[in-house]
This record gives C-alpha cells, structure tokens and sequence, in this order.
C-alpha cells in the first residue's frame, strides 16, 4: 500500500484527485503501477486503478492476470472492480472505504454478486486513515483554492 500511495502522491503533483495503484503478480513482484490520469489525458476511465491494469497487462501480454493482487488508496468504484474482476485479479486490496462511489461494500458489494463469473477477494482498511488523509488534504486545499476566487 506504501507504494501505491506513492502513486497518489504523483497523481497529486500534476493536479489529478491522489488515489494510486499498483499490481503485485502471484510471485510477490512488482507488475506495474498507475495513479489518476482522468484531468490529464481528457479521459474518464483513467483511473489509478484501470491504468494500473493497462500497465500490467501490456508488460504481460495478457489481459488476464490470475494471481495478481492490486494495491488501490481508495475503495474502487463499479467500473474499476468490474475491470479488475475480468482481469481475473486474484485479490483487491484498498486503502480507505468510499461512501459515495464504494463498489467493495461501501455502496454496492461487485464482487460478492454471485451472478458474476469471477469472484476476485477483496480486503479493506489498509492504512485506510492515511489513505483518507491524503485525499482530504487535497480536497481541502482544493476548497480553500477555490473560496478564494472572487466572483
């Protein structure tokens, strides 16, 4: 998780909302590493998370990644755990919960449907109050940035 708030802080640093990612394959290495690109590359499915797996799939040469495990700061949202699922990701790992867009438990459990074909695990609360901090800090600052503007 430390590595995958590195990510955020680099997301940080050129203007995107701080939320990083990183993938670990199933022999504990490295894979590949992602954080917001939404603002920057124009595109609304630039999550950490799905470049993250854009990453990891173009070093593999396979969209599937079984055995892989992804490190995320914030819960993920239904797009993202739907791409992680089909990624066939053995386990999701985030940091801090996401009430208003959480598809891990926090609004909508994606992975527990039993419907779905792929069942990836999925574990909360990882240094969930640093990962917290980081985006209210810059939800914060944003706010004050912006009451500053006059009208």
């Amino acid at each position: 998780m430390r590595l995958a708030l590195e990510q955020a802080c680099l997301a940080q640093e050129v203007g995107e909302v701080p939320v990083g990612a990183v993938i670990i394959d199933a022999d504990g290495v490295l894979l590949a590493s992602g954080f917001n690109r939404t603002i920057q590359d124009h595109d609304p499915t630039g999550h950490a998370e799905v470049v993250a797996l854009r990453n990891a799939a173009k070093k593999s040469a396979n969209y599937r990644l079984p055995g892989a495990t992804l490190y995320v700061t914030l819960e993920p949202c239904v797009m993202c755990m739907g791409a992680m699922m089909h990624a066939r990701l053995a386990r999701v790992v985030y940091g801090a919960p996401d009430p208003k867009t959480g598809a891990c438990g926090s609004v909508i459990n994606l992975p527990s449907e039993p419907r779905l074909n792929h069942h990836t695990r999925v574990e909360g609360g990882v240094l969930a109050h640093e990962c917290g901090e980081t985006l209210r800090d810059f939800f914060k600052r944003r706010r004050s940035k912006e009451s500053q503007i006059e009208p």
